[in-house]
């Protein structure tokens, strides 16, 4: 019996800190706002970079598709991939 809280508790912790990571930023769907905050090293400019590419192209058809707007390498897609997707909006 005593093995029970201490068990609880860290499923109540690991839950807890899980709670959000199932939910991504949807390159489709994310206005510049929402991929400035959500895409680590990208900031208000480039991220209006993005929304600018998608008016223009159309969505992204894979995650792999954000190498196309200038400015963005594979470090910063490599870094984000787990985080983001090209999910039709």
């Amino acid at each position: 019996m005593s093995i029970i809280k201490p068990l609880f508790a860290l499923c109540l912790l690991v839950t807890s800190l899980t709670a959000g990571a199932g939910e991504r930023i949807n390159l489709n769907a994310a206005d510049a706002a929402a991929l400035a905050a959500g895409i680590d090293g990208i900031g208000p400019a480039k991220a209006a970079a993005i929304v600018a590419y998608r008016a223009e192209h159309g969505p992204f058809k894979t995650v792999d598709d954000l190498l196309l707007v200038r400015g963005i390498g594979q470090a910063t897609l490599d870094r984000n991939r787990d985080r983001l997707t090209a999910a039709t909006p």
